[in-house]
């Protein structure tokens, strides 16, 4: 194999490793990117790192750290652009270069105005090969949330829903327990260890009581939000009951200091809101208030109702149905989006990226917006 042929193949394998590192801090580094790095030099890795968790060691100082041998001439390859400002880390260019690293392969450039291109001008300037836009498109892959979170200041929304192949969310009754199987069930907790947020309304609470934790292995639970306008939901449902164990929100309208307070003795927190033209709670200023409190991800678990609320007012950047073979009927059952609806067949949310997953004998279908 050529020499050139044979380093192509080798920076393809160690950014490949690395973008299977960055994944390892998934659910645990939020509203930082995940990050991924490995410092290699000739066909040999010195060291491997990641961002592990919010404040910990950034990936490009935890693979120095992990690093067996002498770095001078190495190759680091990093799934986004190193920093070169101070936050909770000291800058990651400084200490590429201080290690006397020759060369940086990077995947995804950081629109954080902190950096934004500073990274890779201040190794340039000191002599450092950079060559970016490697695998570009995988690295990518890895930060929908961060990115979208880092240029507007708003969560990263997933509007997530169950059906069964008839379009219905729960049987005529109402019942709705449960329309997927066990593997799509474990793919919603899954996500909810990788979003920061889950967020229902009253009437899904009231309805279903939902826990809305992570039931996996060393899973971590959402924030948990509830749009209730009126200060309606019971005290005593779960959500409540546990709110001094998962951090718990609820976002109203309502002026009422007694109910607040009642809300707030169990643990919650209340956010007064402003209305919308409906007197429901501003979803909008709901977001700006989440991503002002660092929540940089949010998924919609809701009803019908929330879901077009949502989707109405273009705050919805992915969606998820999963899709069970099976049929409910009924004309009085519902369907997954309510609301007024759009008016003609051009007018249709349209999903790009579409993917569907086989989850034992149900899907997942999901796509961007």
């Amino acid at each position: 194999m050529p020499e050139t042929d044979n380093r192509a193949a080798q920076d393809q394998s160690f950014m490949r490793l690395a973008i299977k590192l960055a994944e390892r801090g998934r659910g645990r580094t939020n509203p930082n990117p995940v990050v991924g790095a490995v410092i290699a030099k000739d066909d040999k890795i010195l060291g491997v790192g990641y961002h592990a968790r919010y404040g910990d060691l950034h990936a490009e100082r935890a693979a120095l750290q992990n690093c067996t041998d002498p770095t001078d001439g190495a190759t680091m390859y990093v799934t986004l652009e190193p920093c070169a400002h101070h936050g909770n880390q000291p800058p990651c260019a400084d200490a590429i270069l201080a290690a006397g690293i020759a060369r940086v392969v990077i995947g995804s450039d950081d629109p954080n105005p902190l950096v934004a291109g500073a990274g890779i001008r201040k190794l340039r300037e000191h002599g450092v090969n950079v060559e970016t836009g490697f695998l570009r498109t995988e690295c990518d892959a890895l930060n929908p949330v961060f990115f979208h979170y880092i240029r507007t200041g708003r969560p990263y929304v997933v509007l997530k829903y169950a059906m069964t192949l008839d379009g219905k969310i729960a049987t005529r009754t109402g019942a709705s327990q449960w329309i997927t199987g066990e593997a799509a069930r474990q793919r919603v907790h899954e996500d909810r260890n990788r979003y920061a947020a889950v967020m229902v309304g009253a009437g899904t609470v009231a309805a279903d009581n939902p826990a809305l934790t992570c039931r996996i292995e060393n899973g971590r639970d959402p924030v948990r939000i509830v749009c209730d306008s009126k200060l309606r939901t019971s005290t005593d449902c779960q959500l409540v009951q546990t709110a001094r164990d998962v951090r718990t929100i609820f976002a109203t309208v309502t002026p009422d200091a007694e109910k607040k307070a009642a809300f707030e003795s169990m643990g919650c927190e209340v956010w007064e809101l402003p209305a919308d033209s409906a007197g429901r709670v501003n979803l909008h200023e709901l977001m700006e208030r989440l991503g002002a409190a660092k929540l940089d991800s949010v998924i919609v678990e809701g009803g019908a109702t929330l879901n077009w609320a949502v989707l109405q007012a273009g705050l919805v950047q992915r969606v998820q149905a999963y899709i069970s073979p099976k049929l409910f009927g009924g004309a009085a059952a519902k369907s997954p989006i309510a609301g007024l609806g759009v008016e003609v067949p051009d007018g249709a949310f349209r999903l790009r990226d579409v993917s569907m997953t086989p989850l034992d004998g149900d899907f997942l279908i999901e796509g961007n917006l």
